[in-house]
């Protein structure tokens, strides 16, 4: 499958012209707002687009000399949040849990409250932050924002894409369970202009022989995840093409151990959006 994006381009310039502005600054925001998510959905149809021409993800494992997994004990046993990350986790789930990834007002029960969650992981830079937030059950991402009411939704991934969610139950040393995007919306100056920036992110847990995690994103840049507690994240600011779609090629991740040798290494990750297995 391939997407015509010269066809794509075409027919939303189209459609901007024939559109009649909207005066009321109510109706503009939410517009925009449905805008926004619209164009998230489409970066996740690209990437799925992508993947369906790839072959499967191949998996390359390098055996520590273990039986099998050898999780930290951390992994088993979830880390307390402090103040600071359960704030986070507040803001991140502001209906009390996560919720459905079209409708961010229908919060589903079954995949948890947010007392569940917990800050796994997060990755830093100068323009903000995005956590890996999971529970014994599944995980989110979230990526705080000023904009309260242009925040990512928190749409749920189980452990092992089923449910009831399978913490420790990966097989090997790495376990890449996400790669997708997510969008830090915020505006700036006294004339509020708004910036929309977007990300590629990968997450995922490793064993305790792991010392470092290594994304390759396939466009030049190589970059070390942040590792903490058996868990790993890492953000690229991502690139939108001329016809607004973001670039998402496969990635390869590979685990290290303490001398910095392979442990495990998954290759051609294809993009995709979160849920997977969750039924919605």
């Amino acid at each position: 499958m391939t997407i015509d994006e010269q066809r794509i381009g075409a027919e939303l310039r189209r459609m901007a012209a024939e559109a009649r502005p909207v005066d009321a600054l109510a109706y503009a925001r939410r517009a925009r707002k449905g805008a926004l998510r619209r164009r998230r959905a489409a970066w996740s149809l690209a990437g799925l687009a992508a993947a369906a021409s790839l072959a499967t993800p191949v998996a390359v494992t390098v055996s520590s000399g273990g039986p099998g997994p050898d999780l930290a004990v951390e992994v088993a046993r979830l880390p307390e949040n402090t103040p600071e990350q359960l704030q986070v986790v507040r803001e991140c789930m502001p209906n009390g849990g996560p919720v459905h990834n079209m409708d961010g007002k229908r919060r589903l029960p079954e995949q948890g409250s947010a007392e569940d969650f917990r800050v796994l992981a997060d990755y830093r830079d100068k323009k903000g932050m995005t956590a890996l937030v999971g529970s014994v059950a599944g995980f989110v991402l979230c990526t705080p924002t000023t904009q309260k009411d242009m925040a990512e939704l928190a749409v749920f991934t189980y452990w092992g894409f089923k449910p009831p969610g399978d913490l420790t139950g990966f097989q090997g040393d790495l376990q890449v369970d996400a790669y997708t995007s997510h969008t830090h919306s915020y505006a700036t100056g006294p004339e509020r202009i708004q910036h929309d920036d977007v990300y590629r992110v990968v997450v995922g847990r490793v064993t305790s022989g792991v010392s470092r995690v290594e994304i390759d994103w396939a466009d030049g840049r190589r970059t070390d995840a942040r590792l903490a507690n058996g868990f790993f994240i890492a953000r690229v600011p991502g690139k939108v093409g001329p016809t607004s779609i973001l670039e998402s090629p496969p990635v390869t991740v590979t685990a290290y151990g303490s001398q910095d040798q392979v442990l495990g290494r998954q290759e051609d990750v294809a993009f995709g959006p979160l849920g997977r297995g969750s039924g919605y």
